[in-house]
């Protein structure tokens, strides 16, 4: 299967890419600067391509099975775009290109910074998180979460086989679990990078959630409350750094 990536070199775009590579898929690698991307495969295209650029991503787009995007961008001050109209360009590629399964990656905060949207039930977790840490960490990235909610409309409105998977607070992990896929409005705490991107991998190759809004989670062996506290205030502390 041909797939193209965009994000890929994010912590888990590598992780996905490995994994592609792994499977036999042909990847294409579309990141920014192709001199830092890591990885080396015969199977592997890195394409530099910015995602505000049109003509860059149609290129990379064409002649794919499938698009999988893990674009991001840390919490700011600053109005952010890279996610709609990232997602603009690469739909609009899709649709005149004929490519149709679709994955992206989105967040559960959206279930706390946006109304629900049409089918969607409120998020159901203990009251320390719905009424005191998710509605601080979305008032931190409300310029992220808008842009990413922005993003999801655009992809809803789209006719392609799309997936969009919102993940929980992200960790880093070697070794890929038995992760599960729920509503987004189901508890759960924790989603580990490899498993975020085997399930987008699994995705665009198995088709389980064909436009379909899902949460994935990691149940076992997730960090304490501790762990992610200090991250996000950390990630907070970040704030004006790329």
């Amino acid at each position: 299967m041909k797939i193209a990536v965009f994000g890929a070199n994010s912590s888990t775009g590598r992780r996905l890419s490995e994994l592609a590579i792994a499977d036999g898929h042909e990847l294409t690698a579309v990141v920014r600067r192709p001199d830092s991307f890591p990885l080396s495969d015969p199977l592997l295209r890195t394409v530099g391509a910015d995602v505000f650029d049109k003509d860059a991503v149609e290129q990379a787009v064409i002649g794919q099975d499938a698009i999988i995007s893990i674009l991001g961008i840390p919490y700011g001050r600053e109005p952010v775009t890279v996610l709609s109209r990232g997602l603009t360009n690469i739909t609009d590629a899709m649709s005149a290109h004929g490519v149709k399964r679709l994955a992206c990656v989105s967040s559960r905060l959206l279930a706390v910074s946006s109304p629900p949207s049409a089918g969607e039930k409120p998020l159901q977790e203990s009251f320390l998180y719905r009424r005191m840490i998710y509605p601080t960490l979305t008032r931190i990235g409300r310029t992220l979460y808008a842009d990413m909610l922005r993003m999801e409309q655009i992809v809803r409105a789209t006719d392609l086989d799309w997936t969009i998977i919102r993940p929980s607070a992200l960790y880093n992990t070697d070794t890929l679990t038995e992760y599960h896929f729920a509503a987004p409005e189901t508890p759960g705490l924790y989603t580990s990078r490899i498993d975020l991107a085997h399930s987008l991998l699994r995705e665009v190759t198995e088709n389980e959630h064909v436009r379909t809004v899902t949460a994935v989670f990691t149940t076992k062996g997730v960090p304490t409350f501790r762990d992610v506290l200090v991250k996000e205030v950390m990630r907070i502390g970040s704030w004006g750094s790329k």
